[in-house]
């Protein structure tokens, strides 16, 4: 049987999720979202046949609907993903998962109660680097990992002043909430280790300077809010005995854009990490994937070569999505995975707030 998607939201991240489900052989049928223009236009660009402003509209129209992706800003992500669990499909929706850890508890125990797959795009999973180090991870190569960095600094990267990613209510916070990849591939290459304590500060300095603004041509708005942080840095502990820490910002005084996760495992290290070029991803961009460990006594650096993904693995991962449905794959992230991430920021909210360490 042929799976049938629907696309929530004509945002940019359609350009990922189409392909994705689309090359795991599901079809898309119908797109929603509020702006009528905005629906059309993205459904000719997809060819996508059905086109709905009302998302109650679009469930009840369409009961041969299996599974809907869900792609809006942060604050509609619960709503949506309750909605759609409560009508019977299976939901794909976009990171971060929820505003905080109590919606995504909701959303797990709608998905339970329902008896359907909720996933979300997590995509840096779904890179070929990411594969490549759990094929050793989960042969035994690397050893249990005691420690990780996890790292997406930007030099200039706030995505416009006074939109709904600098505005808390909307988004949940800034870079914490919205680069929150990295913490969660190297909970991944953890074992997703259930959290102890987290201490963690935020800083906004440059949060509305806009020598700091990113590239994308996000626009601003003159009477809108810009009340999140510009960084975020902070320290994990497990109760496992395993520890993190993690660097993500927007706006600092860094070299470069990197994307990164290091870990120091008992038998290997290993590095997943891209430096960005001076305008995201151009010539001077560079990926790395190595292991560092010992043989015959001697230190030993391993380059692990894999396909080029400019994507980052996000039509990967929606293609994971529609396999883990068929059950010809394993679903590449759980709901479970993800109230535990929610939980984690929400505690590093609650550190930089309070100035203490946080239990989880």
């Amino acid at each position: 049987m042929t799976l049938k998607i629907g696309i929530i939201g004509a945002g940019g991240m359609a350009n990922y999720h189409v392909p994705g489900f689309r090359a795991a052989g599901a079809e898309v049928i119908a797109l929603c979202d509020v702006n009528p223009a905005a629906a059309r236009q993205a459904a000719t660009k997809h060819n996508i046949g059905r086109v709905f402003t009302d998302v109650a509209d679009m469930l009840k129209s369409l009961p041969e609907l299996d599974a809907v992706s869900v792609i809006v800003p942060n604050k509609f992500h619960a709503p949506l993903v309750l909605q759609a669990l409560a009508a019977g499909r299976h939901v794909f929706c976009e990171k971060p998962p929820a505003l905080n850890a109590k919606q995504m508890a909701a959303m797990l125990a709608a998905a339970k109660k329902a008896k359907r797959r909720l996933m979300f795009n997590f995509n840096n999973r779904a890179r070929p680097e990411s594969y490549a180090m759990m094929d050793y991870i989960g042969s035994g190569a690397v050893g249990p990992i005691n420690t990780c960095q996890a790292k997406w600094i930007r030099r200039a990267g706030i995505p416009g002043f006074g939109g709904w990613f600098t505005t808390k209510a909307l988004s949940g916070g800034g870079p914490l909430i919205d680069l929150l990849h990295m913490l969660d591939l190297g909970l991944f290459f953890m074992g997703y280790p259930a959290p102890a304590h987290i201490l963690a500060r935020t800083y906004d300095t440059h949060i509305t300077n806009q020598a700091f603004k990113g590239p994308w041509g996000i626009p601003d708005v003159a009477r809108g809010t810009t009340d999140v942080e510009a960084a975020a840095h902070g320290f994990i502990t497990f109760q496992s005995g395993q520890a993190m820490s993690f660097q993500v910002s927007w706006a600092e005084m860094n070299q470069r854009e990197e994307v990164s996760v290091a870990f120091q495992g008992t038998k290997a290290g290993g590095l997943v990490r891209r430096l960005f070029g001076v305008d995201g991803i151009d010539a001077t961009a560079q990926d790395a994937c190595e292991l560092y460990t010992l043989e015959h006594g001697r230190m030993v650096n391993r380059n692990i070569v894999v396909p080029a993904d400019e994507t980052m693995g996000r039509v990967r991962s929606a293609t994971n999505f529609v396999r883990a449905l068929e059950g010809s794959e394993p679903p590449l992230n759980t709901p479970e995975q993800a109230l535990a991430l929610m939980k984690i920021i929400d505690g590093a909210y609650q550190s930089a707030a309070t100035g203490k360490p946080v239990a989880l």
